[in-house]
Formats: structure tokens, sequence, C-alpha cells
């Protein structure tokens, strides 16, 4: 193989031509918001926080988020450093294509992907869970809960075909909506010293995580893996790289500040959500037929009544905005699959003024809004079974992947770039991949406790073998075009943003610099001069004749 590559945005005889993410378009805290709403501060702390203190190690919950902060933390440390090198929207399925191979890269490839389209349909479950229960307690008006599912999934649909620094905007202000209210209760227990039992500071001694704290038998591994399920969609930072400014350096910068910022959140949240109500009064209301009350309970004592009010408007506008940073995700791995010709080459086009992956998107409300309308067709509950069932689905699938990327980035850089520090390139993959391989341990353990009353369905028994199949379809897929298209063979996860930053490219194993090859150009100036001599390089040559049909 030559020292440079075609560049992956010309057009091809395998497809039509892949068009471009709008670039320098994301700023640093546009990315971290983008991240964060991914997140869902609000949504997790309501759903999950209750569940890890009533069924996993009590009082001791705030103590897990301490310990996925530290564990993530080294992650993310492995993490940025594989995204100083290459710049893609299909962050893992590009970093694993290159430090596993193509093979292993397309099989995670499809994993991570399906993770993130049911990721959007597990959102809008809760989404229209909230909205249901807003306007039964507040107008008194019972509307079913698909409508509203079907409104936030027309919505974000809209929302998301403009360019990505329009979505951004939206969700810096349901973020800080969301984050705000959280804050207000949390600091209003602080600065009142907490409730029945004090500021109970023993909440966040590490080694709580590990005991009852109340509870008759802990469950450490379901609250140890509630806590990790919290972060997911921090990784997401990597995914805009092609649309932001500066991405060598943002990238890094944004993912550690979600990261880190996230888990301290957390931890003060659930430590004061704890602290409010007391231990007794805190499990209590997390084993109730209203968990909620968990929140809902201290913000009406120590903020006011008309605040919980308020509160529930958020969660709502929360989970909503969490949906949609679901939906920018699934729809740029969608684009990014599309664009290297592995699924159709017409999800790798992008909106001509806007930039965004329009067709991509509008496959992926296509797609969430059959997982929906399956659910209701089935009267199955959007929370029990939609948020809760597909989650454990997305997150089983998430938690591996994320897994399989530290030995990824292991074996890459034990090939290329030594001058990296040890410290980010073995001892933090290393150390990250135990960590996370842990958490993987733990989910499978846990499944059925995670998913409650869903663990009875169908779809919950074949989680496992729907994540094998996937994997098996994307590494077969990969070893079928090895020997039947070589030339789409060597796309596989390996199309990149341009060192210039003018669009993707195809690149070597190892991304260095190099002069994109515009063929587009080289038609336009053989239509012109048909007759005339062009001085191209063998490899350009090469490429070109390949393309002609």
């Amino acid at each position: 193989m030559s020292t440079q590559s075609p560049r992956a945005d010309a057009p091809s005889k395998h497809g039509s031509k892949p068009g471009k993410l709008k670039a320098n378009t994301l700023g640093l805290w546009d990315v971290v918001f983008m991240a964060v709403a991914t997140s869902a501060p609000i949504t997790v702390m309501s759903g999950n926080v209750p569940f890890a203190v009533g069924y996993g190690v009590g009082t001791g919950t705030p103590a897990t988020y301490i310990w996925a902060t530290v564990i993530l933390s080294i992650f993310a440390v492995a993490y940025v450093t594989m995204a100083r090198y290459v710049t893609s929207t299909a962050a893992f399925y590009g970093f694993i294509s290159r430090g596993l191979g193509r093979v292993v890269g397309l099989g995670t490839g499809y994993m991570v992907t399906f993770g993130y389209i049911i990721f959007e349909a597990s959102i809008i479950g809760i989404f229209s869970y909230f909205g249901h229960l807003a306007f039964l307690s507040q107008f008194g008006v019972d509307i079913p809960w698909v409508v509203f599912a079907l409104v936030g999934l027309v919505l974000i649909g809209i929302l998301t075909y403009f360019e990505i620094s329009f979505a951004a905007k939206i969700l810096a202000v349901l973020l800080a909506t969301e984050i705000g209210i959280l804050a207000v209760m949390a600091f209003a227990v602080l600065f009142n010293g907490g409730g029945p039992d004090g500021l109970m500071p023993e909440t966040l001694n590490p080694v709580n995580a590990f005991k009852p704290n109340g509870l008759q038998v802990a469950a450490t591994g379901l609250a140890m893996f509630i806590a990790f399920w919290s972060w997911t969609g921090f990784e997401s930072t990597v995914m805009y790289g092609e649309e932001s400014k500066n991405p060598k350096k943002i990238i890094p910068i944004a993912t550690m500040i979600a990261v880190t910022g996230v888990g301290i959140f957390y931890t003060f949240v659930s430590w004061m959500s704890v602290a409010g109500n007391g231990a007794a009064g805190a499990i209590a209301l997390a084993q109730s037929a209203e968990p909620l009350d968990m929140f809902f309970h201290p913000t009406e004592v120590f903020v006011g009544p008309g605040w919980v009010s308020i509160m529930l408007w958020l969660m709502m506008s929360g989970s909503f905005a969490c949906a949609m940073a679901f939906h920018n995700a699934a729809s740029r791995y969608l684009y990014a699959l599309g664009r290297e010709g592995v699924l159709p080459s017409v999800l790798g086009k992008t909106h001509k003024k806007h930039g965004s992956p329009h067709i991509a998107s509008y496959l992926q409300t296509g797609l969430a809004t059959l997982w929906i309308l399956g659910f209701w067709y089935f009267k199955k509950d959007p929370y029990l079974d939609v948020f809760v069932l597909l989650a454990v689905l997305g997150t089983f699938s998430l938690l591996i992947v994320q897994t399989i990327t530290m030995a990824a980035v292991f074996n890459y850089f034990r090939k290329h770039h030594p001058e990296e520090k040890a410290w980010r390139t073995k001892v933090a993959p290393i150390v990250g991949g135990l960590g996370m391989l842990g958490v993987v341990i733990l989910m499978v353990l846990n499944l059925d406790s995670a998913a409650g009353p869903a663990a009875s369905s169908l779809l919950f028994k074949l989680i496992p073998y729907i994540a094998a199949g996937l994997f098996i379809a994307g590494a077969g897929q990969a070893l079928y075009l090895r020997k039947t298209n070589p030339l789409k063979y060597e796309t596989i996860g390996h199309v990149v943003l341009a060192e210039d930053g003018h669009g993707p490219v195809l690149d070597e194993e190892d991304p260095e610099p190099m002069r994109p090859i515009d063929l587009e150009r080289i038609r336009e100036l053989e239509r012109k001069n048909p007759l005339g001599e062009l001085e191209l390089s063998d490899e350009d040559e090469l490429e070109l004749e390949r393309e002609r049909p």
C-alpha cells in the first residue's frame, strides 16, 4: 500500500459521493454540553440513585459514584490519547479498527451503533413517562404515553435536521436547567445541615460501596453497575471531532471535563439526596411505589413545594435533551458506516447547507419510532419496559465495546508513537480495561436485577444473543469484503478528518499528516482539457483509474 491514501469523500463506482459534516462548528463547551446531555444528569439521578439505594448498597450509594469516577477517569486518559491521533465521527469503531483490526472493528461498530439507536427510544420512554405524569398531576389530563413519545421523536427529528450548533444551543439551555434544579436541591440540603441524620459524611467512604448500609444484604455488583450505567454517553465527545474547532486539542479537554465534572456532580447530588431524607427515610422512599419522592421530598422540605412541580417538568425536558443527544450519536454512526460503504452509501450524505447527516437522521427517527410503536402495540409500560429494558440492552452492548476499546488503544500504541508516555498508552489502558471488564462481569451477574420486572420478557432473554449476533454480522461482513472487495475493506474504520480539516480522508494504520487527493478536482480538469497532460503522482493515477467506470 502506498504512503498516501485516497480521499474518502470522492465519487465512487461503489456508491454515491459521501458528504462532509460541517467543520469548525462546535467549541469546547458545545462539545461538553452535548456529552453531558447524553449522560442525562436529572434522569440518571432520579432514576438510578433510588434503585441503588433501595436494592443495592443503601446509603453507601454515593461511594459507588466515587469508584466510577476514578475508573472512568483512567479510562478517559487512554481514550483521549487515542483521540489526539484519530479524529473520526465513529470513535469506538475507528479506534478498535486501528488497534485490533477491521474485522473486530466492524463487529464492534455494529454493536455500538445499535446501542445508540435503541438508547434514543429508551430515553423517549422515560420522557413520555414524565410527560404523562406531569400532565396528569398538574392539569388532571390523562394523555396516553405514546402521544408524548411520538411528539418527542418528531421534534427531535426536526431539531437535528439543522447544523449541529443549533442542537448544541438547545441542549445547553435544557442541560443548564436540569443541573440547576438538582443543584438547588443539593445545596439547600447542605446549607441546612442535612435531614434527620445530619449530613451523613460516612456515605462518601469508599468502603461503604461494599456494605449493606441499612439493607439486609448488600448487592454491590448491582450498585456498581448502576453507577457506571449513569455515565453512558460521556464518550460521545470524540464523535464530534469532525465538527469541532481544533479537535486534537478540545476533544481531550472536553472528555476529561465531562467525566470528572459529571462524577463530582453525581457524587454530590446522590450524597445530598440521601442526607436530605436521612438513612431510614432514603431507603424507605427508594423502596416505595414512588421512588422519585427520594428527590421530591427534600426539594419540598428544603426548597419549597412549588419547586417539586418545577423539578417534574425539568425531568421531562432533561430526558428530552438526552434523547436528542443520543439521536445525534446514532445518526453520526450510521453516517460513518454509510460513507465507508459498509451500510448503504446514501446514509453518508450530508445536507448541503447545514452539513448535518440528514439521511441518517431520518433513518434514526424511523427506527426509534418503530421501537416505540412496537412497545405501545404490545401494551408495554413506558418506564419499566421501554426505558429500563432498552437501556439495559444498550448498556450491555456499549460497556462491552468500551472494554474492547481499551485493548485496542493498548495494542495501537504498542506499535505506533513510542514517544507517548507509558502512563497514557500502557498503564491507563490496562487499568481502565480491567476496571471496565469488572463492570461487564458485574453487569452480567446482575442483569436480571437491573431489568426488574422486564427480566421476564423475551427481549431481555435475547440480550446476549442480540449482542453476539451484531458482532458476528459485522465481523462476517468485514471478512466477506476482505475477500470480494479489498478496496472497500481498506476503508473500514479508517476514514478520518484530514489534517487540514478539509473533509474526511482514508489514511494508513498510523494516521500521520498527509496530502488529501481531490479526485473531484481532477475530474473537473479532465473534462475541461481532455487532451491535456495532468501532472499526477503514481498513486493519484492509480486511484483515478480505479474510480473510472
